[in-house]
């Protein structure tokens, strides 16, 4: 399959630029954005709050309401990009959907893949039910009730998550009927779109959890290839990862199933760039979990770990440029959380941290810091996953979060 695309790159700030939209310049949205800029693309990055990480990188910026379909078309209107390429869920996807059918925008990697994924509904539906992938059992819930009555068809332990929601936000693993009522109102917090229904997943007793990095690019004839990073493994805290490395060892069989499944799940979505993937495995079985069309959290190890790190990957591939998955070392990553509610935190012991051997340090410069806030990560390299594993927990413990009086 043929994909046009930019064919070639121009001047930024001049009648010839390749222009990029970003929406949502969180961090992983700046890194995007260095890469981008890197390769002379003119970048444009919005956001739901003045100063974010993206904003500090890009030619321009702006500070608009995402889920603001006519704020949103305005917007694309306005700046007339080359490709419009979402970063977060919380994204007027109908709206995405619509301008690309009318072909007033060309969305990254498709507007049906930004929309199917802003929904966990959608995009398990495709999954479970259109592909037929194995995934541990679900139902979906609009009411307290009908929270009730899908807890006891799926039973316990099982997880409770808002239908829209990132980071793990509203999620909670409940082992009880008597949790159910909190699991809903925790639910209803975390949502980043208020829309009122969540999913309930079947509890599986999986051995880990990975993501695999999955990158739809060109060739040299046109033709739409897919690639696969080494496999990624983690550790999650309610949903929101503390820590990865990779690679993560496996069984042949489990990865040769997982890389089937993602290239399912990515090849019906379609388009150019990278997809997170994350899966269950237990031996040589492997669940489908999510999948997201664009840099993944997790993924940030590969700053430390492959040739080229996973915001190169996204930025290559969208343009229809060569990408490289090679790993060039084993690396781990560790957050640095913010500790503080407070704004315009200082960091201290960031010397100390990068005293340790292979280890390097990101701070991400978000502009208000929460005590669960991830404002900075530490990546190590090392021979063994295990030893960098170790450098970057103890270069992140390194880095002490100060609150400015």
């Amino acid at each position: 399959m043929k994909t046009s695309v930019p064919v070639r790159l121009g001047t930024p700030l001049s009648p010839s630029a390749t222009k990029v939209m970003l929406l949502g310049s969180g961090e992983l949205g700046k890194e995007v954005i260095i890469a981008l800029q890197r390769l002379g693309v003119e970048v444009i990055a919005v956001d739901r709050y003045a100063d974010a990480p993206g904003h500090q990188v890009a030619h321009r910026a702006y500070v608009i309401d995402m889920t603001d379909g006519a704020a949103l078309a305005a917007l694309i209107e306005k700046e007339q990009p080359d490709l419009v390429v979402p970063e977060i869920e919380a994204i007027a996807t109908e709206t995405l959907v619509e301008l690309e059918n009318t072909g007033k925008a060309r969305v990254i990697p498709t507007a049906r893949a930004a929309w199917l994924t802003m929904n966990r509904e959608g995009i398990r539906r495709l999954a479970g039910e259109t592909l037929a992938l194995a995934t541990s059992p679900y139902r979906f819930a609009d009411s307290l009730e009908q929270l009730r009555a899908a807890t006891s068809q799926i039973g316990f332990p099982c997880v409770i998550k808002p239908v829209m929601s990132s980071s793990g936000k509203g999620q909670s693993k409940i082992d009880s009927a008597e949790e159910v009522e909190a699991a809903w109102n925790y639910a209803a917090s975390g949502g980043r779109v208020d829309s009122g229904r969540v999913i309930v997943e079947g509890f599986i007793d999986f051995d880990y959890e990975i993501t695999l990095l999955t990158v739809r690019s060109l060739n040299e004839n046109g033709d739409t290839i897919t690639s696969f990073c080494e496999p990624i493994g983690h550790v999650q805290l309610k949903g929101d990862y503390i820590e990865s490395w990779q690679p993560h060892a496996m069984h042949p069989v489990a990865l040769e199933k997982s890389r089937d499944i993602a290239r399912k799940v990515t090849e019906n979505l379609g388009g150019l760039g990278l997809f997170g993937v994350e899966l269950f495995v237990k031996g040589e079985m492997v669940w489908f979990s999510e999948v997201s069309p664009r840099p993944h959290d997790t993924g940030m190890v590969t700053m430390v770990s492959q040739v080229q790190s996973e915001f190169e990957l996204h930025a290559k591939a969208i343009l229809g440029l060569p990408i490289n998955v090679a790993l060039r070392t084993p690396g781990a990553s560790a957050v640095i959380y913010g500790q503080h509610d407070a704004k315009a935190i200082a960091f201290e012991g960031v010397a100390d941290a990068l005293r340790i051997p292979g280890a390097d340090i990101r701070l991400f410069g978000k502009p208000e810091s929460f005590q669960r806030r991830r404002m900075g990560v530490a990546l190590a390299a090392a021979d063994n996953v295990e030893d960098a594993r170790i450098r970057a927990k103890q270069a992140a413990a390194k880095v002490k979060p100060v609150k400015i009086v």
